[in-house]
């Protein structure tokens, strides 16, 4: 591929990567718009823990010729070239996102989650044709992804802590969000009250680094790298188990997915709660629009990928 190709692709990461730092819009769907949804799909997919060794074991011998021509084919093979410029894409943008996040939560919390209650109310608008209550299998379904969705918001906005292993498994489940359009990775954050956990160690490790104050950049780095641990294991395994479900048992899957959207409505809302200790009619008003101007990009994004086929 050329260079200009590779920016190309860096672009749409860093479009997927602002994207998946908002709960309520997918980057899987900025990735169907992008064009790249099913190459990135079908790269995740071709990744494995033994092809994955057998290219570690050839890159660590640089300066053997034969080594270094099969570690090319594996990384051609596997993709890794696509995947790992568009991931520097997702990273930079999400690193931008989550300081803005960061200080939008922090200054103005309950417009923000009101912003998040309204993408996530459009993107359940959004998915509804994927509802499929026509049989017990799809009412069970339902009822297991609301509740489940909605008792862990619960628990989350009681605080279940950040520990390694929350941590861990946050990183697994969210990445999963990457291969569904119209599934936010973010939301599931939110939903297991690691969001604001990852967006402060994302804001608390840039500012120690730019600040060259390495000691209070070790314990957002050991965070975030926790987390990306559980992310990369995420897309060797859970990814796969969403895919496979897609795959023999989609009616269930989205229906599933998408009352788990809905029940998950209660964190921004549990959010919103705590940031308006007084209901004036200004306030009410103003948490309206912020709910209204998310429903709008979701549901603007969604009429511009009309024609587009998942």
């Amino acid at each position: 591929m050329a260079l200009l190709d590779w920016i190309k692709v860096y672009l749409k990461g860093f479009a997927m990567g602002a994207a998946d730092a908002v709960p309520g819009v997918s980057g899987g769907t900025i990735a169907l718009i992008a064009g790249i949804y099913d190459r990135l799909v079908g790269a995740i997919a071709a990744l494995n823990l033994e092809d994955s060794v057998a290219l570690l074991k050839n890159l660590l011998r640089p300066h053997d010729p034969a080594a270094r021509k099969s570690a090319l084919r594996s990384a051609s093979g596997m993709d890794l070239p696509f995947l790992l410029i568009l991931a520097v894409g997702v990273v930079s943008a999400a690193l931008t996102a989550a300081n803005v996040i960061e200080w939008a939560v922090g200054a103005h919390a309950g417009p923000t989650y009101a912003f998040f209650f309204g993408l996530i109310v459009a993107s359940v608008i959004v998915l509804r044709g994927e509802l499929s209550l026509g049989s017990a299998a799809g009412w069970a379904a339902a009822v297991t992804g609301f509740v489940l969705a909605f008792y862990v918001s619960g628990l989350s906005n009681g605080g279940i802590g950040s520990s390694p292993l929350i941590l861990f498994f946050a990183g697994m489940i969210g990445i999963s969000a990457m291969v569904l359009p119209g599934i936010s990775g973010s939301l599931i954050l939110l939903t297991l009250g690691q969001y604001e956990t990852i967006i402060t160690a994302v804001h608390d490790l840039t500012q120690a680094v730019f600040a060259l104050t390495l000691d209070a950049a070790i314990a957002p780095f050991l965070s975030l790298a926790i987390f990306t641990i559980g992310a990369l294991i995420g897309i060797l395994s859970f990814a796969r188990i969403v895919a496979w479900a897609l795959a023999n048992h989609r009616l269930q899957t989205m229906t599933f997915l998408v009352a788990l959207m809905v029940g998950a409505l209660r964190a921004p809302a549990d959010r919103v709660m705590e940031a308006t200790p007084e209901w004036t009619p200004f306030v009410t008003v103003v948490l309206l629009a912020w709910g209204i101007l998310g429903a709008i990009a979701v549901l603007g994004l969604d009429a511009f990928t009309e024609e587009i086929t998942y």
